[in-house]
């Protein structure tokens, strides 16, 4: 058998022997300390609006090889800046500097960066407060600012 306490009274010491174990689980520790939404430019969100600063192109990961169209945005609540990723193809025609977007998280692996887009973790959703797939697929016109 283990060391773990039974008998009539022991429920606090289990209770002290769970709570020091789960201090051994990695998300455990993270959602405590709050560890996310210090380090998330985002805030812990889902969303954010942001002015863009800049349209730039990084190169793909190897093996392939490619330009992928991003934005520098700037962050409206806090004021930092991260680079988001224009979603397919003719984006960043849709995207201006000064336009206000809003992005979200691009789906990888633990909060990180997905695919082979190196070190970006966001995508632009919306444009002006238009659907930016609407503005790809033709079903809205860009509006005049």
């Amino acid at each position: 058998m283990g060391n773990k306490s039974r008998g009539l009274y022991a429920g606090n010491k289990l209770k002290k022997r769970r709570s020091k174990g789960r201090w051994h689980y990695r998300p455990y520790i993270r959602r405590t300390l709050r560890l996310k939404e210090r380090s998330d430019p985002l805030e812990g969100s889902s969303q954010a609006k942001g002015i863009v600063l800049e349209k730039v192109q990084l190169e793909a990961k190897q093996p392939n090889s490619g330009m992928r169209k991003c934005v520098r945005v700037q962050l409206i609540k806090n004021g930092r800046q991260v680079t988001a990723f224009c979603p397919r193809d003719g984006a960043t025609k849709m995207i201006d500097e000064h336009d206000e977007v809003i992005i979200e998280c691009i789906g990888g692996s633990m909060g990180k960066s997905k695919g082979d887009i190196p070190g970006v973790r966001w995508q632009v959703i919306k444009v002006n407060d238009q659907s930016l797939d609407a503005l790809l697929k033709g079903i809205i016109e860009k509006a005049r600012k």
